[in-house]
């Protein structure tokens, strides 16, 4: 539907185990993105706008060169071009496994998510195929086109206040038609009774 980048944050970071190996001791996962519905944000009416990322939605995703980041912004720490970013989908959502022992700076990150710097994991995307449910006020996110990075971030994304400007608009008109017709359905309701 649109080119725009989006962000969304899921999940906690997983940090290794205590009793890892040298190896495995720089390595953090976690899930970019779940299968479950979340509220992206409230209308003024209290109305819950949701979305979901639906279990096939990642089955043509562009995964060529997703880096990870700190809140989709500076430095690249790893990448999968490189084999330091891992990407699997599985029944829960996009499970995430990052290497950051190659370098000085990417170890340091990693010593700043264990000290809980960055409590989530966030993914940057496009969506080349939604759908929206009137009656569950849900948009279903059914392909995702490219994948450009999944980040650590510091705060979580306020759906409410990040989400991309077009996307709310189109949101917000699907909401305007949906109220429109329910209110020209009870006014065509209450000319019948005036009728009878």
């Amino acid at each position: 539907m649109s080119n725009e980048r989006e962000f969304r944050s899921f999940a906690s970071i997983v940090k290794r185990d205590a009793d890892d190996t040298d190896e495995r001791r720089y390595m953090v996962e976690g899930y970019a993105s779940t299968f479950e519905p979340y509220t992206l944000w409230t209308t003024e009416d209290g109305v819950e706008i949701k979305e979901q990322i639906e279990p096939d939605a990642f089955a043509k995703t562009d995964f060529s060169d997703v880096v990870f980041r700190i809140d989709h912004e500076g430095p690249v720490f790893a990448r999968t071009s490189n084999g330091l970013v891992s990407l699997e989908v599985d029944e829960h959502g996009l499970k995430t496994r990052i290497d950051l022992s190659k370098t000085e700076k990417a170890r340091g990150i990693f010593e700043d998510i264990e000290a809980g710097m960055y409590p989530q994991m966030s993914f940057a995307f496009t969506v080349e195929r939604e759908a929206w449910d009137r009656e569950t006020h849900t948009r279903h996110v059914e392909k995702i086109g490219k994948l450009y990075d999944v980040s650590a971030v510091s705060f979580p994304a306020n759906p409410g206040t990040e989400i991309g400007v077009s996307l709310r608009a189109r949101i917000d008109g699907e909401i305007e038609a949906e109220t429109a017709e329910r209110l020209e359905a009870e006014r065509q309701r209450k000319i019948l009774e005036l009728r009878l």
